[in-house]
């Protein structure tokens, strides 16, 4: 299963407190390693900001929920996604199906 996996950035508190944060978060992020059954697709940070987002394909949800409990100064979103052509392919499935029923 693959996933868009998009993280923003928690309000820290002071200027000092969010300062260790951020010095937090890349002393954490420096050290991890992604599961072996977690397949990183892209990577990208949003520019001007701290966040960014994930393409990643895992077969385990607890491995992608892991991962997102790992960095608590961000608020994470997981969302499971399909390639274009696969939900055309089951959108004309329901049309053809919903097409065929007899009216009451």
């Amino acid at each position: 299963m693959k996933y868009i996996i998009s993280w923003f950035e928690r309000t820290q508190g002071s200027p000092l407190e969010y300062e260790n944060a951020q010095k937090r978060i890349l002393d954490v992020f420096g050290q991890w390693k992604a599961p072996e059954n977690f397949k990183i697709e892209f990577f990208v940070v949003r520019v001007g900001e701290w966040g960014g987002h994930m393409l990643v394909d895992c077969d385990d949800p607890l491995a992608v929920h892991k991962v997102c409990s790992t960095f608590p100064a961000f608020e994470f979103r997981a969302h499971p996604v399909v390639a274009v052509e696969d939900a055309v392919r089951v959108e004309l499935e329901a049309i053809a199906w919903r097409d065929g029923l007899k009216s009451k």
